[in-house]
């Protein structure tokens, strides 16, 4: 399948401003092809925010197709190729969709877009679990719930997130040697789409809704990034 290369604005020459004005240095990211539910997200979570939420005349809705990213046709083919790639269980090159989390990070937005594109990547890659599981995993007393919660979240990092999930007894890491988003924006905004994508995951399999912490970073200078959590359910 070929890509299509994308701008900011969904048109060539043009580029969107950064968080705070500046972007921050390219780190040394690299990894094996990716889970293609991770583009297809961010870009359908892009296309959310740009969707206006009233019906707008036909003129209207061109003019905003030039301007907004979510809405140019570049978007909607490269969403049509990822939800392709998904049903084929193709991987997306990890440069590629690096080069596309770097684009997002440039929007003013880019937080925003970064978690919203995590919970829809959670509740993608948590659909490929098995109906009975997650059930079980939701309602069993805990001292059942928790090893099948527990087993099906560490498939699901290796798998869909190329992490490492770790238990020391309440607490759960999550460890990713090179997140695709960690330099994609200022101040560490990109690494919201895993952690989004991890509390959101613990939501679905574990009932669980502990404040998720950022504790090591890539764009901090750290080996890795890091997230941990108290898992209790709500």
């Amino acid at each position: 399948m070929s890509s299509v290369s994308l701008t900011p604005d969904g048109r060539a020459g043009r580029t969107a401003p950064a968080v705070d004005g500046t972007l921050p240095p390219n780190l040394p990211l690299s990894g094996r092809p990716l889970d293609a539910r991770l583009p297809l997200a961010l870009l359908e979570a892009v296309k959310a925010i740009d969707t206006p939420a009233a019906e707008l005349d036909a003129d209207f809705v061109h003019e905003l197709r030039n301007k907004r990213l979510g809405l140019s046709e570049t978007v909607l083919q490269q969403i049509r190729r990822y939800a392709d790639a998904v049903r084929g269980r193709q991987r997306i090159g990890y440069d590629e969709v690096l080069a596309l989390a770097r684009l997002i990070g440039r929007r003013p937005d880019a937080d925003l877009a970064f978690r919203e594109a995590g919970r829809r990547w959670a509740r993608a890659f948590v659909d490929t679990v098995g109906g009975v599981r997650r059930g079980a995993a939701r309602t069993l007393p805990s001292i059942l719930a928790r090893p099948i919660a527990y087993g099906a979240l560490r498939r699901l990092a290796r798998r869909h997130m190329d992490g490492t999930l770790v238990r020391h007894g309440s607490t759960l890491q999550l460890e990713i040697t090179a997140p695709v988003s960690a330099d994609a924006a200022p101040r560490g905004v990109g690494c919201g789409l895993y952690e989004a994508a991890f509390r959101e995951s613990l939501s679905l399999l574990a009932d669980a809704d502990g404040a998720v912490e950022h504790v090591s970073c890539r764009s901090r200078g750290d080996a890795r990034c890091q997230w941990r959590t108290d898992w209790r359910r709500r």
